[in-house]
């Protein structure tokens, strides 16, 4: 599996374009924003788009998705039901947060723990990691051992938990019991910033790190 990170919006969140390197059929994951960029991008490595892919549904993440889908009539797959919440209140999230071109979404099909999702030859598993919104899920290719799991969990620092529905606990619990099983050796792509290692962070994260007292 390849993938590529393009930063989009104000916000600099990390779209993640993933794709099949035998089919080249792909997948945009987070769509935040910038949704002309995001396409021309996907032209230029060569990619046809089969579905786009949701971590949650904070605004900056899933800001473009339906602009997307109704372009090249994608289906949109997550998060998990529990982000129904964050849906329902997103055009204020679009006011709030000053995303004018950013449209409502409405998800083809939520996803739960232990659910897969496949992209071309590729196959995609789903885990349920709540805490920075209670329908967040992350995306994980086994054999590329390679995770983008949104804001659950950035190089040296974790998801923010004040906002509604947010909880710390929660969200260390996530990382602690579905991310560092998956292996050190991992790399994740978060929803912002440089990407890192399960390891790197297991030994030196300050909030969920185990090297750390």
């Amino acid at each position: 599996m390849q993938f590529k990170i393009i930063p989009v919006t104000q916000f600099q969140q990390n779209a993640t374009l993933i794709w099949c390197d035998q089919t080249m059929e792909g997948a945009l994951i987070d769509p935040g924003g910038e949704s002309d960029r995001l396409l021309a991008e996907v032209e230029r490595v060569g990619v046809t788009l089969s579905k786009l892919l949701l971590t949650h549904a904070h605004v900056d993440h899933a800001g473009g998705t339906q602009d997307i889908a109704d372009k090249l009539d994608l289906p949109i797959e997550g998060p998990h039901q529990a982000d129904q919440f964050w849906i329902d209140i997103f055009p204020q999230q679009i006011q709030q947060f000053g995303f004018p071109e950013a449209r409502v979404f409405k998800t083809n099909r939520w996803l739960e723990q232990g659910d897969t999702v496949t992209v071309g030859k590729e196959t995609l598993e789903v885990y349920f990691c709540p805490g920075h919104t209670p329908g967040h899920v992350v995306f994980f290719n086994r054999e590329a051992k390679l995770a983008q799991v949104g804001d659950v969990l950035f190089r040296g620092s974790i998801g923010r938990t004040d906002f509604p529905k947010g909880d710390q606990a929660t969200l260390v619990h996530s990382i602690k019991s579905n991310l560092w099983p998956l292996g050190d050796d991992v790399r994740f792509i978060p929803g912002h910033g440089p990407m890192s290692t399960f390891g790197e962070e297991r030994r030196s994260n300050p909030y969920v790190g185990e090297g750390i007292r």
